[in-house]
């Protein structure tokens, strides 16, 4: 991956409204997601095609991905599926560009997430894959618990690149170093990317990390520092995984993930007066 002085940022509502236990309308998902579409972000993070016994939040998955497969954005669409049937029903609509899955190197939370093993998911990746490939799509995969674990499994970076170069020898191309319960620090995300760029020069990284409010800034001044140049980040840092350390633990804020950029000098997309306008409908959402 070559480090470039441009950073490309993945938008995530669907992260953060997913565990509000309240219903969000229809209406004013498609308004606020409309909203973010239109901000600059390469990339949007808006729903799930799972079951809405699992996530109720994302029973309208269908709807919200009509209604913003019509909007004209350069803002690439991308829908998180954890088995066969959602990555089909996703890959039914022409406006979904990426499908994202959860891969954890945790063996707990794999199981946890999707109802599957390791094993049994990487061959669930090879049929997804196969869909993508059907329907002209890409695939995301997020590498959850890449910074460690809290079921006291065995941990370490050589695990998350077993893993990793598994994915890669399938044909995922993006992945996501994803830090699913906040317990990453600048010791142990620096050296990840690191070594996972060097390993895999070819294979696109990406960070979906989680942290407390006084930790966001120097996690993603690491991962800047190891040439990472695709973040996750959601609105006023909003969601995250219910097993973080503690309350505080969420998705880094957009704001901040922004602040950082522009005090390094490093140029991003978005606009900042569209991004103000987003704001305002997520305070309607998140109250």
């Amino acid at each position: 991956m070559t480090k470039t002085n441009r950073v490309k940022i993945t938008e995530c509502p669907r992260d953060a409204m997913q565990g509000l236990l309240a219903f969000v309308p229809t209406e004013l998902k498609i308004k606020y997601l409309s909203a973010l579409a239109n901000t600059g972000f390469d990339t949007l993070d808006f729903t799930s095609f799972v079951s809405p016994k699992a996530i109720p939040q994302m029973r309208d998955a269908s709807e919200v991905t009509e209604a913003l497969s019509e909007s004209k954005t350069d803002t690439e669409l991308l829908a998180i599926v954890a088995n066969l049937r959602g990555a089909q029903d996703a890959s039914n609509f022409p406006g979904i560009d990426t499908l994202g899955y959860p891969f954890s190197v945790s063996e707990t939370f794999q199981l946890k997430n999707t109802k599957k093993n390791r094993e049994e998911s990487l061959e669930l990746v090879k049929r997804i894959l196969e869909v993508t490939y059907q329907s002209n799509k890409k695939l995301r995969v997020y590498l959850s618990m890449a910074f460690g674990n809290p079921y006291g499994e065995e941990w370490s970076p050589a695990i998350v690149l077993e893993y990793a170069s598994k994915l890669i020898e399938m044909g995922v191309h993006e992945l996501a170093l994803s830090d699913t319960t906040g317990t990453g620090t600048p010791s142990t995300i620096e050296p990840l990317f690191a070594h996972a760029t060097e390993s895999f020069p070819d294979a696109i990284w990406m960070a979906h990390l989680h942290a407390t409010p006084k930790a966001s800034v120097t996690n993603i001044e690491a991962t800047l520092k190891a040439g990472c140049r695709y973040f996750d980040s959601a609105l006023g840092g909003y969601g995250g995984c219910p097993m973080a350390k503690d309350d505080l633990t969420g998705n880094i804020a957009t704001e901040t993930l922004i602040a950082t950029l522009d005090k390094q000098g490093i140029s991003h997309n978005i606009d900042t007066e569209k991004l103000k306008e987003a704001q305002k409908i997520a305070s309607e959402i998140f109250v």
